[in-house]
């Protein structure tokens, strides 16, 4: 089912984590942050809306920490209701893809919890202090990957807030499938 994040609350601190990531190590926020920014990203393996935009999102996380913005995607459905998102299927996704990023895994949900994610794909773009200044999409792809002259919102904003430590007024909250939340035992 398709779902809709809120809108930016800007200044928001993100929350801070510790995460096993695809390359074997734990990681922190802190260890990952950017010097100019940082995008955090609820993906998984499975969602169409991701893969629609998977090799977007790595040409921009790319041309991102050219700029100082690091980018740090987080899987955090439920891999026993959807085995296509297990940890070792991320392994062999990031592998397969070649993530210019860490894939990190949140087992428990409590990240996505704290971040309040809602879908995947669903971005949160923070300025060099941590603070929330962007809360929308990486461009108008939905299941199928937007034409190839589609804008880069996700990239300009981030620009942006790489140049200004400000995101931008307007923006246009990301579309995919709703995060696979565990049932309460």
């Amino acid at each position: 089912m398709a779902a809709i994040p809120p809108v930016c609350n800007f200044g928001e601190p993100a929350p801070d984590f510790e995460l096993p990531a695809t390359d074997g190590r734990r990681y922190r926020l802190g260890d990952l942050k950017g010097s100019k920014g940082t995008v955090v990203v609820f993906i998984c393996n499975h969602c169409p809306y991701v893969k629609a935009i998977i090799d977007r999102l790595i040409r921009d996380a790319k041309d991102l920490a050219a700029l100082g913005v690091t980018t740090i995607a987080i899987c955090s459905n439920d891999a026993e209701a959807y085995p296509e998102d297990s940890f070792e299927n991320m392994k062999r996704w990031a592998e397969e893809k070649g993530f210019p990023f860490k894939y990190l895994h949140d087992a428990t949900q409590e990240v996505a919890r704290a971040y309040g994610a809602v879908c995947t794909p669903d971005f949160f773009g923070y300025n060099a202090d941590l603070e929330l200044q962007y809360r929308g999409r990486l461009d108008e792809s939905k299941r199928e990957a937007a034409a190839p002259t589609a804008r880069r919102e996700l990239y300009e904003a981030m620009r942006q807030v790489a140049e200004t430590g400000k995101g931008p007024q307007e923006q246009i909250p990301s579309m995919g499938c709703s995060i696979k939340w565990r049932h309460a035992a």
